[in-house]
């Protein structure tokens, strides 16, 4: 039992080196505090609740997985190789492509509300 508790004081190691070392989580970690705001504010629904909070974690479990591609790559080369730079450009589209993902679920989900507020 204690190795198993042990183990969630690594990946909250990992989490807090991220947060301290990252610039693109620290972004990401305020994005979501104004989503899960504007949830709270305009009353979205359970399920959508539950779509948010999957959409919040897929973006930062991207941006895990990209740090761990970027210092993995660092640890084995500290000259320029082009699949270094491969390897960090793929993990940084990941990134992306969960952002541009999670943007349309902001969308989906926030845009009827502001429309209606806004236009009414």
């Amino acid at each position: 039992m204690r190795a198993f508790l042990r183990g969630f004081g690594y990946a909250f190691a990992g989490i807090a080196y991220a947060v301290r070392t990252q610039r693109n989580l620290r972004v990401h970690l305020a994005i979501a505090g104004v989503v899960i705001l504007a949830g709270w504010g305009l009353q979205v629904t359970a399920i959508e609740w539950a779509i948010l909070v999957l959409t919040i974690g897929a973006v930062f479990s991207a941006e895990l997985i990209n740090t761990v591609a970027e210092l993995a790559v660092d640890l084995l080369t500290q000259e320029y190789h082009p699949m270094a730079k491969v390897a960090k450009d793929v993990g940084a589209a990941a990134v992306l492509v969960t952002v541009v993902a999670a943007v349309g679920v902001g969308v989906a989900i926030f845009g009827p509300r502001l429309w209606r507020i806004l236009f009414g």
